[in-house]
């Protein structure tokens, strides 16, 4: 079967039907899953091409909702032709794109069509966009909900661009006025600016750039955030999760009856700040990455359903950005790229926790969906829905190397990484857009239109 080719049917003897891992074969019509068969039910003169994959493991392809493209403006850190191969060759079947750091951001009507107009003909998975709330662009957000953006991102502290700044509170209030009714969600960059007193001052070392984002600016903006939520009802999320402090204030907030969600990423669950050595910058990544102990409640919070979901938050950029030659850690762009290893990083460490792939499914690509109003097409296998399939091999170990990487700029601070798991081929919506390192030779991935589910009143 040839790459770009559309496929009727993907058997093997360990398919992924809930929480379920059982010999099936999925048969694919017009793009969707038609019907999931059991070995002893399929004939194999049901008249169509059977792709066997044997015993490796077919789950629904992963949805990756926090992913910066960068492009139009900032093509030179990342773009939808390198992070959309990439995505497809991790696995990834869907990508929302952020609103930063491209030039313009996604914050009206028209820099989102100017958005749209630039990722044409060059995604090779599906690609959904996320809106921007920056003062003074409230009245952008209805028409962008019509347009379909996925819903809304802001920053309670610098961004780290000037063209998309911080929200202040009188700036939420109005974003939270104009989102009522309207069944989207605003995201939230969840750290406050408190001034910090740093100890150690050479910059070279992590725990300088550690100790001027304490867990306390989470803490704080969190509690904000929870206020706002149970004061408008509106959906809320708080984005990249690092610090567990915050925990108890969500988990109030939610018993309370506020729609809140949360998520943390790869780096948080996979790196600790007393493995990062000095001037290796890029590890540097806002909220930063904390220590072993926090890491291990991050898991602990995972397993007992605390945290929703775990995202990539790829955010790349060039090598002079990162500051290598110095080692600065407070001067280098904080932003990790990880969006082809999301499934082998979260694996190698998940499953030596007693994680199960139904885990897999639920935390990359389940919960993933439903934040984006994508959950009645992606995320799941069954009749209806998209055939977006990832076929891996949990079992198998792989090495990340530079040779391999296939986002733009090959910094991360995963080379070298040995990792369990690998990916073997990707099907978007029935058609083979990646296998065992190629991939279809025209991309085929489409734009999202996001349908919002009102809650009350109309647009």
């Amino acid at each position: 079967m040839e790459l770009g080719e559309t496929v009727s049917a993907v058997k093997s003897r360990r398919v992924l039907i809930g929480n379920e891992v059982c010999p099936a074969v999925i048969v694919i019509k017009d793009g969707k899953i038609h019907q999931i068969l059991s070995d002893s039910k399929f004939s194999e003169d049901v008249g169509c091409e059977v792709l066997d994959v044997g015993n490796n493991v077919v789950m629904p392809g992963i949805v990756d909702c926090h992913v910066h493209v960068n492009e139009p403006g900032r093509t030179t850190w990342e773009g939808f032709w390198t992070a959309t191969r990439a995505a497809a060759a991790g696995g990834v079947t869907t990508i929302v794109d952020m609103p930063l750091n491209s030039i313009p951001p996604t914050t009206t009507l028209s820099h989102f069509r100017e958005k749209q107009q630039e990722a044409t003909g060059k995604c090779f998975v599906d690609t959904a966009f996320w809106g921007g709330v920056i003062p003074g662009n409230q009245q952008e957000l209805r028409p962008m909900i019509q347009a379909g953006v996925a819903g809304f991102k802001c920053f309670l502290i610098h961004s780290g661009v000037e063209e998309f700044p911080h929200v202040t509170d009188v700036d939420l209030h109005s974003a939270m006025k104009q989102l009522q009714g309207t069944g989207s969600v605003l995201l939230f960059h969840a750290e406050l600016d408190l001034q910090q007193e740093t100890k150690d001052t050479d910059p070279s070392q992590y725990s300088t750039f550690l100790q001027s984002r304490p867990d306390v600016m989470e803490v704080e903006a969190v509690r904000m955030v929870t206020e706002l939520c149970l004061q408008y009802k509106v959906r809320c999320h708080i984005v990249h999760l690092s610090s567990t402090k915050s925990l108890k204030l969500i988990q109030k907030a939610q018993q309370a009856g506020a729609p809140l969600t949360v998520e943390t990423t790869h780096h948080y669950l996979s790196l600790c700040a007393e493995h990062i050595p000095a001037g290796a910058t890029q590890f540097k990544c806002c909220p930063p990455i904390r220590g072993a102990n926090n890491q291990e409640q991050l898991w602990s919070a995972l397993k007992a359903g605390q945290i929703d979901m775990v995202v990539s938050d790829h955010s790349p950029c060039t090598p002079d950005l990162k500051k290598m030659d110095s080692g600065d850690f407070t001067q280098a762009w904080g932003g990790i790229s990880s969006l082809q290893f999301g499934l082998p990083l979260f694996w190698s460490s998940a499953r030596k926790r007693g994680f199960q792939l139904s885990d897999v499914v639920r935390l990359l690509s389940r919960k993933t969906a439903q934040l984006c109003s994508l959950d009645n097409q992606k995320g799941t296998l069954a009749p209806g829905y998209d055939a977006d399939l990832v076929i891996w091999e949990p079992e198998r170990t792989f090495q990340v190397e530079e040779g391999s990487i296939h986002h733009k700029n090959k910094l991360t601070p995963y080379l070298g990484t040995t990792l369990q798991g690998v990916v073997y081929a990707t099907i978007l919506r029935g058609q083979l857009v990646y296998r065992e390192g190629s991939f279809c030779p025209e991309p085929l991935g489409k734009h999202l239109f996001i349908a919002q589910r009102k809650t009350q009143g109309q647009l």
